[in-house]
This record gives C-alpha cells, structure tokens and sequence, in this order.
C-alpha cells in the first residue's frame, strides 16, 4: 500500500516548534555538502527574543543618582571581562527610574552594546538597569536564554553588516530582525549551552580566583611597606600574627621622618635605590621578538595576552622579571600594569614606547616592584606628576625616580618576595589554564551552534584537549 511523504525545506520553516518536531521525528532525505542530519532552522532574533533599549535618568537632578540601583553603560559592558557583569561605575535611585526610560532587568538577561564598542555581549551577574547605549535581549517561548547568548557570539561576525551610521557606528532595533542564528530543537540548545557553559563555568572560576589572590598580593604590601601592621602590633604589645622567623624581621617601634612616622632603623629614600628604570636591554633592529602592545595589558592584573612574534623597529625593550607601567593617559590612571613572566630568562621582548620598564635592583625582588607600582600611594604620584597637553600627558621616568619611600632592610623584601611570587605564579598558572579553555570554547562554538559538530564529538574534543 502506497504511503504519502511529506518533503520539508528547512530554510522555508519559520515555526520554531515544527523545526524541533521534524528534527526529533522526521528523516533526512537530502542534505547538501555532506553536513549533520538536521541543519539547524536560521531565525531572525526579533522573531524568538524581546529586544529592549535603556535609559538615563536627568544628570541634572541628584535625587536620581548613587541610589541602590546598579545602572550600565556600553563602557561597562565592554570592559566587563568575563561572561558575566556584577559591577557598573554608577546608580541610579528608585525615583531617578521611575522618572526615566531606564528599565530593571533580571540576572542572567543578555545585554549587548549598540554603540562605541558595538556588540560588546554579557549575561548580567544581578539584577540592573542600563542605558541606551545597550539593549536587553530577552526570549521568547522555543529558545534557551543560555544558548541564545552563545548564538549571539557565535554569528557575532554578522554585525559588521548590520550596523548604521556614517562617522560612529551603531545598531538598531532594525538590526535584530535582520540579524540571523541557528535555532536546533530546544533540548539541543540546552545541550550546547551546557557543554560551553562548563568551559565558562570554569574559565570565571579561574577569573575569581586570580582576582582573590591579586587582591592578597596586593594587601601584604601595603600591611608590610605601608600601614607597617606588624610594627604597629609589636609596638602596642600585640602578637604580629606571623611566624616568628617573619614577625622578628620588623622593629617594635617608630621614628620621625620627613614622610611622617616609620619603622625605627628603615630610613628614607627613593625607589631608585631598590629598582632600576628603564634600564637597559639589548635587540638588534631587525630580529624577531615577542611583542607586547598596550591593549594586552590589565587594568587589575599581572598577567597579559596577545603576546606575538614582531620585527623590532624602535620601542621599550623589557626582559623575564620585569614590571611594565604604562606612563600615557588614560591607560595610567586605568591601572595598565603587567609583570612580565611570558618571556624565557634572558630572552627579550619589546613593546609600546608607552611603556616604563621597572625592575628591582636584586633579581628576586620582581614581585616587590610589581606590587609597589600597583600601590595607590605609588599611582597617585605618577598621576599627579603627568605632563603634556590635555590627551597626551605622560609621566616621565625620572619623575618615578624620585618618588620618596621608607626603605625596608633586604632581608624583609626577600622573605615577601618569595611570598608574592608563589601567589603570582598561581595566577599565571591559571591564567594560561584560562586561555587553553578559551581556545577550545572559541573553536567549539561556532561549530556547535551551526550544527557543523555535535555535543558528543564536543565533548570528545574536550576530553582529549583538557
């Protein structure tokens, strides 16, 4: 007995739920260049997703503003560093959003950027409001609000044609019907955001980690060389709370100085008697160096990325061991510093002439200087001693030079060095495990989201790479 079959183009579908119907129920008849069995429906985003803009409450009125309301700008979007955005530079009040277009919205909604950076993307870490440099994409019935976020990365590409404007590029409402991603059936979507949510799951894990640690680094040093806590304990009768091969490094009292009150014995003097600047470094113009360029440098990190062989033309020239401080603005008053352990000993790399190159007059010493050069009483000194017209100011080197320290018996800056480092190598160690489990994700999403790789061959790759 004859039996009719229904031949279905999947390009022509625009029902979400039928897509995910014949792909768990029909079969394939005929599939071009070889693909997967079901080549996954392409849908316009405002066909499956709510697409909101922001707002801003009036600058002029500051009953709107420093509420308890976290409020975001592309800038903070762009700057967000990692899947998720928890802090914003700014809030707004309860009144300041009711008497404005700015809108709360929940954890976990997607925001991306529409101008300045464009197409900047974040899932939000709490529940905020933003402005109307950002949209909020939120979905519909059929798609997973994880899977929607990496199908946004994932045919990111596709902006580049979608954007308006002549002199700043933007993106519009009508940019989001226009912008297509693949839908597979929704136990698939869940699937695909599961298996790369693992690999962000873990990279965010890393991300805190470092900051904690970054954070430990940083507070040892200014107990230690700033605030002097364990001097101030001795001298109050009080238990340092160290060992006491460290406790019995510090004096139990202070004396005058021109700085003010310091440990009794330090002295003053000036960070060039414990480091060089700018010292020099050997590169024979022409040959093949790492290279090193100022957006590969953290505001809030030691650690860079973007390092890549170059021909050395002229710049900083910098060494293993040495600390690299931005001296332009803005990038010294965002914090750009870097500690640089990516290269081998004795190999030298080179990058920005907008650079300073710090390093410690004892070879052991790097994680002293890199602390000191991230020290706020440090940074305020450079800051304030900029010159330059206004966009260009600099600080210039022997300025840094100058700059007037209690000086701390060697043995003491030995004993925190090897304390400082074993936190900074932990950090490298998984910033480099991050960067390996962002080159997986990044290889396996665009091909997971087009259907081109399955979650079980994904998963495959990801036990032989991890």
């Amino acid at each position: 007995m004859a039996q009719s079959v229904d031949l279905v183009l999947h390009s022509t579908i625009d029902n979400p739920a039928l897509v995910e119907h014949i792909c768990s129920h029909g079969v394939e008849w005929y599939r071009r260049g070889g693909g997967h069995e079901c080549k996954w429906h392409e849908v316009g985003i405002s066909a499956v997703a709510t697409v909101t803009i922001g707002g801003t409450p009036s600058r002029k009125i500051s009953e709107y503003w420093h509420g308890s309301i976290s409020w975001a700008t592309a800038k903070d979007v762009a700057n967000a560093g990692s899947r998720y955005l928890h802090e914003t530079q700014e809030s707004i009040t309860d009144v300041g959003l009711e008497n404005s277009s700015a809108k709360v919205i929940p954890k976990g909604t997607i925001v991306i950027t529409s101008r300045g950076t464009v197409g900047a993307l974040v899932q939000l870490g709490k529940e905020m409001a933003f402005n109307q440099t950002c949209y909020a994409i939120q979905p519909g019935d059929g798609i997973d609000n994880d899977f929607l976020y990496y199908a946004l990365i994932g045919t990111r590409p596709l902006l580049s044609s979608l954007t308006y404007g002549t002199i700043f590029q933007t993106i519009t409402t009508k940019s989001f019907s226009e912008w297509r991603i693949p839908l597979p059936p929704l136990p698939e979507q869940k699937a695909i955001a599961h298996i790369l949510g693992i690999l962000d799951d873990k990279i965010e894990l890393n991300r805190q980690m470092n900051e904690t640690l970054e954070a430990m680094a940083k507070a040892l040093f200014k107990s230690w060389f700033v605030d002097f806590d364990p001097v101030r304990a001795k001298a109050e009768g009080r238990s340092a709370g160290l060992p006491d091969e460290i406790s019995a490094l510090f004096p139990d009292s202070f004396e005058d100085s021109e700085l003010g009150e310091i440990p009794r014995g330090w002295g003053i003097g000036t960070i060039s008697e414990l480091i060089d600047i700018d010292p020099a470094r050997r590169l024979a113009k022409g040959s093949i160096a790492p290279y090193l360029e100022m957006k590969g440098v953290s505001t809030s990190g030691h650690t860079v990325t973007g390092v890549y062989p170059r021909k050395f033309t002229s710049g900083t020239k910098f060494q293993f061991g040495d600390t690299l401080l931005a001296r332009i603005t803005p990038c010294l008053e965002n914090g750009k510093t870097a500690l640089v352990d990516f290269l081998e000993e004795g190999e030298i790399g080179w990058g920005s002439t907008e650079f300073i190159v710090m390093c410690g007059k004892k070879s052991f010493h790097n994680s002293f200087v890199y602390c000191l050069a991230r020290s706020e009483e440090f940074r305020s000194h450079a800051i304030r001693n900029m010159v330059g017209s206004s966009g260009r100011q600099r600080i210039p080197s022997n300025t840094l030079a100058d700059f007037q320290v209690s000086l701390p018996p060697n043995s003491l800056v030995d004993r925190f060095s090897v304390l400082c480092k074993s936190l900074l190598e932990k950090i490298s160690k998984a910033s480099a495990e991050s960067a390996t489990l962002s080159s997986i994700r990044d290889t396996l999403l665009p091909k997971l989201i087009s259907g081109e790789i399955r979650v079980g061959e994904a998963e495959k790759i990801m036990e032989v790479a991890t």
